[in-house]
């Protein structure tokens, strides 16, 4: 039994990428217009990935107060829930798209997969791929970069520069490993799931420290 072919492909996911982070005023300011619900959501993880970027290089300054890095470590905990909020909404389109997921549950705490017969489970969903290559974009960019400074030695730039081949050369398997698993899925030969991350260090009722803040002194007696 072959599945409705899968509507994203690793080189257009790179090359949107690659053109968001083009953007002037990226991450800031509006997404492609006329795009589907899918690409919407692959645009808002990239957007989270690079707004959680640019907050991890400003918590690790040393030389402004506590409270500075206080609101970084914050807005990281923001930007990661968010683009973990997207990446399970990619899961969640394509699995629809595919025929994968119940319709009714796929929203759901707990979606209920349609997994064809004889199917094996990838253990590694599409969205998190996706994922996976909007952070690979990212340091692609930053490494680039690198090869241009011209504030630092030749040595620099062609360490960087060895790296940076080394990067994009871990982007591109990455990309394959993408279309691999979607062809698979097309022929019925593999699957996924939606997984729900459950992070609980932002639930201020499972975080065992927010827990205690809510109760007071009095109440942990």
């Amino acid at each position: 039994m072959t599945h409705p072919t899968a509507p994203i492909r690793a080189a257009d996911v790179l090359a949107c990428h690659d053109e968001l982070l083009a953007r002037p005023a990226w991450p800031q300011g509006p997404l492609s217009d006329g795009e589907s619900e899918l690409w919407n959501w692959v645009q808002r993880n990239h957007r989270f990935n690079s707004l959680l970027w640019a907050e991890e290089d400003l918590a690790r300054r040393t030389t402004v107060a506590a409270a500075d890095i206080a609101a970084n470590k914050r807005a990281i905990d923001g930007y990661n829930q968010a683009r973990n909020d997207a990446t399970e909404r990619v899961d969640e389109i394509l699995l629809l798209a595919l025929g994968l997921v119940d319709a009714e549950s796929a929203r759901t705490a707990n979606p209920v997969a349609r997994a064809p017969q004889g199917a094996r489970l990838n253990s590694e969903t599409a969205g998190s791929m996706i994922d996976r290559l909007s952070i690979m974009a990212l340091k692609v960019s930053a490494m680039r970069a690198q090869t241009q400074r011209a504030d630092v030695a030749d040595a620099h730039r062609l360490a960087s520069g060895a790296k940076l081949a080394q990067l994009q050369q871990q982007r591109q398997d990455l990309g394959v490993c993408l279309d691999a698993l979607l062809a698979d899925v097309q022929a019925g030969r593999a699957y996924f799931k939606v997984y729900r991350q459950f992070k609980m260090y932002n639930d201020p009722l499972l975080n065992p420290e927010l827990v205690k803040e809510r109760q007071g002194p009095a109440d942990r007696i």
